[in-house]
């Protein structure tokens, strides 16, 4: 049939290499926007890059629901919460939030 086996694996294999972490993309802004206008309460919490990981926010609503995103820095993370009049936060420096962990056992619960 003439089909390059070594040919049709090498493209897959360039479209990421190992080690290469997903910085932020427009999907993760959009969603992070959406989420937090069609909530109240809504705090922002910066999580530093790892190695695993790049730089991620979290946002946490006043009863405790959370979503998580990537964002490409703590200076972007303090655009998007100046832009959207929501407080931004360290998790380094202060934590998370009480409410988020009681959400987070509260959903626990519901499921088992």
């Amino acid at each position: 049939m003439g089909w390059s086996r070594v040919g049709l694996f090498d493209s897959l294999r360039r479209k990421r290499r190992a080690g290469t972490l997903r910085g932020a993309s427009g999907d993760d802004t959009r969603h992070l926007e959406e989420w937090a206008a069609a909530r109240r309460g809504v705090e922002a919490y910066v999580e530093p890059r790892t190695t695993v990981t790049e730089t991620t926010i979290v946002l946490v609503a006043h009863d405790g629901e959370w979503t998580r995103r990537r964002i490409g820095s703590l200076d972007a993370a303090q655009n998007f919460g100046r832009k959207r009049g929501i407080p931004v936060y360290e998790v380094a420096k202060i934590g998370y939030p009480k409410r988020m962990r009681e959400y987070t056992q509260r959903q626990k619960r519901a499921q088992g």
